[in-house]
């Protein structure tokens, strides 16, 4: 079995396949009569054909290390996945070539952290590493088809550096 070592979370490593939501930059105003920091447009959300969604995930926590098989993307909207908890979680994504997967890499979020996948991105499933696994998910609600999966013949392992 292959193995991918996770990686930390940042914004220039993560860029080629989406952008990392956070307060890690200055936020561009006060609102609120000063009470509140706007962190303002930190996503570039994409949708072809439909509007945007809000939706919530509940997904089951997994252990490391994780056996990876299959990846998935959507072809026409970006996809934003913002957890509900204090905790982290495993994002791993992979470089189309060709119109297949090609080598996956895995981050790890910390705290605060919430990702927007671009448009087209191959990408693994929800991965909580930690209960309760509860997300609010920005994407594409709209006709037509919008996912893609890709099995692995030969499965990767996830695990820490």
């Amino acid at each position: 079995m292959r193995h991918i070592a996770i990686e930390p979370m940042s914004a220039a490593a993560f860029a080629p396949f989406g952008d990392l939501i956070d307060t890690s930059k200055a936020a561009e105003k006060l609102i609120n009569q000063g009470h509140c920091e706007r962190f303002h447009d930190r996503a570039q959300m994409e949708f072809a054909g439909g509007r945007a969604g809000l939706s919530l995930f509940q997904a089951k926590p997994r252990e490391l290390p994780y056996q990876l098989d299959l990846v998935e993307r959507h072809p026409e909207g970006s996809q934003a996945f913002i957890p509900m908890s204090e905790h982290g979680f495993l994002v791993i994504v992979a470089p189309d070539q060709d119109g297949k997967p090609g080598q996956p890499r895995a981050f790890e979020t910390e705290a605060g952290q919430a990702i927007n996948f671009h448009r087209g991105t191959w990408h693994g499933v929800l991965t909580p590493l930690h209960a309760p696994g509860l997300f609010a998910v920005v994407d594409r609600i709209g006709p037509g088809e919008n996912l893609e999966e890709h099995l692995f013949g030969t499965p990767y392992l996830v695990v820490r550096a």
